[in-house]
Order: structure tokens, then sequence, then C-alpha cells
């Protein structure tokens, strides 16, 4: 009997990335590892090596030291330690991952909320006047800015702002998770003193994840207890994670050289949407942002009910972050960027990846067909 089966097109890799095979076989090979990464004996020397395996690996994906990389549960922790590093000022802004505006709101700090333009740049001189001006002590001080926002791929002049905040003793922060295997992500080059990383991704297991110290930067940890990862986060080290971590790590580093191949196909997708429906609109198409994100607000028509249609056509794609129990909203992001409510409420995220086909594209398109013109006839 034939098989019915259709294969659907997944486009929501800035939610999560596949798992890459090399990851897998890692993990399966990690298992077998009865040591504690801990202990002095054989197994648990084995066990460690596949810890610094990976750890090297990690580092080199970021141009770090092996040391400064301090593995987490995830970048939601690595994200939370930061901002709980016991801060006098934060300074933010609105289009950053709820994973660093949550745990500011209650870290105790004062925060300083930087505008966003609507082509979705912090303002680097507002953030600069705030610090010359010296009206309000700043104490010891925090610039959080992620390299690539994760809704739009819009990316941010982390290194500028982080010359003028070394300059003024101002440490900063940025939350890279969408970034490594997009673009080339160098820690000393940026020149910041914190960076946050989850596998996941980048195609390693979900679950574990890494923060990126600055030589000589001080970490207040989050866990105490056994003393691990040089008493910067204790607790006995998920094995098969990092062991994903660093073999999704490695792969990763590869995925560069495809950018080319991301773009073009992204670029289509836009051009070809707009071409046929000229009431969409590409949010940041005019900005810097990675190849494989496209932002894309769909007329009037509410971005829940299209993720919905989207996904029983046979695409996944999403609206706003995927960290937030399936509620889709209004965009926290592009509230923030000042766009119009009804952009930000309509607004879709399509996310791609090394292995999307244009198969894929072509089932994204022939959905919106669909999905687009039965809802304009609707109206």
């Amino acid at each position: 009997m034939m098989s019915t089966h259709t294969p659907r097109a997944y486009l929501d890799w800035n939610a999560t990335a596949p798992l890459r095979p090399a990851a897998r076989a890692a993990m399966i090979a990690a298992l077998d590892h009865v040591g504690n990464p801990s202990s002095v004996h054989a197994e648990g020397r084995a066990a460690r090596a596949v810890i610094e395996d990976a750890r090297d690996a990690v580092a080199a994906l970021v141009n770090a030291r092996p040391a400064d990389v301090v593995f987490t549960s995830g970048a939601t922790e690595a994200n939370a330690s930061v901002m709980a590093g016991g801060w006098n000022t934060i300074f933010l802004a609105g289009i950053e991952h709820d994973s660093v505006l949550a745990p500011a709101r209650v870290s105790g700090a004062r925060l300083v909320w930087l505008p966003v333009s609507t082509d979705g740049l912090v303002d680097v001189g507002a953030l600069a006047n705030e610090i010359l001006r010296g009206t309000i002590p700043l104490g010891r001080a925090l610039v959080s800015v992620q390299l690539a926002n994760n809704e739009t791929g819009i990316l941010q002049p982390v290194g500028e702002i982080a010359a003028f905040c070394r300059a003024h003793g101002v440490a900063v922060h940025t939350d890279a998770v969408q970034a490594p295997g997009r673009i080339a992500i160098d820690v000393d080059a940026l020149g910041i003193d914190f960076l946050s990383l989850s596998a996941h991704k980048l195609g390693g297991p979900k679950g574990i994840g890494a923060l990126v110290l600055r030589d000589g930067v001080a970490l207040r940890s989050l866990i105490s207890g056994g003393g691990q990862e040089r008493r910067r986060r204790s607790g006995t080290e998920n094995l098969p994670g990092i062991a994903g971590f660093g073999a999704a790590a490695r792969v990763a580093a590869l995925d560069l050289a495809r950018t080319d191949d991301t773009a073009r196909r992204r670029d289509y997708l836009e051009a070809t949407l707009s071409a046929r429906f000229p009431d969409v609109q590409v949010i940041g198409g005019t900005s810097a942002r990675l190849a494989n994100t496209s932002c894309i607000a769909l007329g009037a028509k509410a971005a829940e009910t299209l993720v919905i249609r989207y996904d029983l056509a046979g695409v996944a794609i999403s609206a706003g972050s995927a960290c937030s129990s399936g509620k889709v909203g209004a965009s926290a992001v592009l509230t923030a960027m000042g766009l119009p409510a009804e952009i930000a409420r309509a607004a879709i995220r399509v996310s791609i990846g090394p292995t999307t086909t244009d198969d894929d594209i072509a089932a994204f398109l022939a959905a919106s067909d669909t999905i687009l013109r039965s809802a304009a006839k609707a109206a």
C-alpha cells in the first residue's frame, strides 16, 4: 500500500535546531562512561576527558580560552548568572530575550532602558549619554546587549558598545545564543566580559549551555555545593549533554562556509512572498542580520492563527520567542522597536538552517498561497 505521508518542512531553527548526527553519536558514547568526572580513578579521568574535549570545542567556536568556558544547564541559567552578579546598574533594551529581562528585573539593580530604532538597533548614542552624564552614580554597572535577535535576526554593534564601555569601567554581557554557526564569533575581538550560549540552538542537545567569561572576570555562582566548574557552577556535570554540545560546536563551526546558500534561500523566500502579496512587510530587511532569519508581517492576520494554519499545512514556523509556554501574542521585540501594534501582533518568524532545502522553501510558499489567499477571500 502506498504511503500517504507528506514530509514536513521544519522552518523553526531559531527555536531549536535539529540534533546533529555527530552530537547524537557523542551523547550515546558518553552514556557508557560510568565514572564521575570529579573522581580521580581511571573511570573518573575518562569522563573528565570527555568534558574537557567538549570545553575545547566550545571555546574554539567563539575563540575563547577553554578555562573561560563554564558549562550550565542552558543559556537561561547563563543569563541569570550574569544578571545576579551584584550590579548596581544594568543597561538593557526591550528587544532582549526574557531570560535576560526577567532576572534583571528581580536583580535589585537600577535598570536603565535603552531606546531601539525601528531598524532594530540599540541606540549607542543614548547609552553613551547615560554613562557620560554622571547625574546618577552607576556603581558596578553592566550593559547587556544581544549579538543577534532571536525574532528578527538583526545584529547589534556589540563590539562598538564594548569598546566604549570598557573605556568607562562598565562590564558588557552578550546573549549570543542565535549566532554560532551563523556568524563568526571572537570574544577577544568583541571585547566583552560575558557571553551566553545554548547547545540546542546549534544542533546540540537541549538542557546544556555555557557562559564564557573574560579571563579574570569574577562570577557569583548561582549554584553552590560540590565546587565543579572551578567553583563557578556546582553540580555533577551533565556528561552526555556536554559531549553532545562539544560535537555540535565542532560541526557548527563548519556551517559558516554555507552561509551564502542559506542567505540565497531566505532572500528568495522573502522576494517571492513580497511579489505575490504586496502587503507583506519584512522586518529588519535593511539591517544587518543573520542569513537564516525572516521576520515577516502578513497584513493584519493574527500570528497565532497563521502559525496554526502553517502547521496544519505541514510547515513549522513560529511567532515571537519559543520560550513562552506556547503563548503567542504581540511581539515584545517588535513593540520595543516602535512598530505598530497590528504589525507586532501579525509577524511570523521563518528560520532556516544548513540542511534546509529548496523544497522546504517551496512548501512554505505553497502553503502561503493557500493560507493568505483564503484569508483575503474571507475578508
